[in-house]
């Protein structure tokens, strides 16, 4: 155990923890980080030659508050030095050591995009709760949700990221990109991830958000038709997947006031399961801020949507009173 210094005692004499402190204590007991850290090592510098490496997980762990709070390179390292909730989850004491600085910290974040290890942390999230048994088989949910862009031209090229595109939903446009996932139906735990630009249907990324062992899927009525669809036609399992998908409410047939409506409530019961698939959206948006892009290009957000909904999926485990197993 580490000998508390003066701030961390004056600190713990405070009658009231911030909800941040509470959020990376939580973090902090629930992230394997021995896993995380073992699958950076083959990739980070060995320090044989020129200055020792920072320690693979302060590294992590300033790259992962940057996501949480949706900080810039140098707003996570002034964060650091300025919240106490934050050096207490780094680990650091300012008198051994500072702060990483805000060029260590990007040349980490592309290493971790450029080996795709985002992916691997959720991946290695989800092999944990289908050992512990909190991800179940047999069903997902599938949705869709827009993440806008910057769409101002005033940047070198003078132009807007090209990966992105513009879309219209409803009366009103939006410009970025649009986050795909497929959510288990018993849980609601987030088992896949894809992203496209935002003019990109719904339907069209159903296929690569299924498992193959799903007997049922749920989906909104963008999802209408998807049985029908090629990729669904020439594959057995998928073909063989009872799709329940939500009918568009102007399409029901209308009933008179003494008869049960039979119809509504059949989608109403839909609807009760779908919902979950919103529940992990809300995390992203709402709690990790997730609301517009960070970065240009498709791959980086991506990188970053893996580990926030690997962060989203423990965060959900907690809140439901479970842990994740021990290795």
């Amino acid at each position: 155990m580490k000998q508390q210094s003066f701030s961390d005692y004056e600190y713990s004499q405070r009658k009231k923890k911030t909800r941040r402190e509470e959020f990376l204590e939580i973090m902090d007991e629930i992230i394997p980080w021995d896993e995380w850290v073992s699958l950076i090592v083959p990739y980070y510098p060995s320090g044989k030659r020129g200055r020792p490496p920072i320690e693979i997980e302060i590294m992590l762990r300033m790259y992962l508050l940057q996501c949480w709070f949706t900080l810039s390179d140098e707003g996570v390292e002034d964060a650091i030095y300025d919240s106490y909730a934050m050096r207490k989850f780094m680990g650091i004491n300012f008198l051994e050591m500072d702060v990483p600085d805000a060029t260590t910290l990007l040349k980490f974040r592309h290493l971790l995009e450029e080996h795709g290890l985002g992916k691997r942390f959720f991946d290695a999230i989800n092999r944990c709760l289908e050992r512990a048994g909190r991800m179940m088989r047999g069903g997902s949910i599938v949705d869709a949700t827009l993440i806008s862009a910057p769409s101002s031209t005033k940047n070198a090229k003078k132009e807007r990221d090209p990966e992105m595109h513009q879309t219209k939903k409803g009366n009103q446009w939006h410009f970025g990109m649009k986050c795909h996932t497929g959510v288990d139906a018993g849980s609601g735990f987030v088992h896949t991830v894809e992203v496209t630009a935002a003019n990109v249907h719904d339907i069209t990324v159903a296929a690569k958000l299924l498992r193959e062992d799903d007997e049922v899927v749920y989906g909104d009525s963008a999802y209408l038709g998807i049985e029908k669809r090629e990729e669904i036609q020439n594959n057995a399992q998928f073909s063989a997947i009872q799709y329940r998908i939500n009918r568009r409410p102007g399409r029901l047939p209308r009933v008179s006031d003494n008869a049960i409506d039979w119809e509504r409530h059949i989608e109403h019961q839909k609807s009760s399961v779908r919902c979950k698939v919103e529940h992990p959206y809300r995390i992203i948006k709402n709690i990790f801020g997730f609301r517009k892009t960070v970065y240009r290009g498709l791959s980086k957000n991506l990188n970053r949507l893996y580990v926030l909904f690997a962060s989203a999926n423990l965060y959900m485990l907690v809140r439901a009173g479970g842990t994740l197993p021990s290795a």
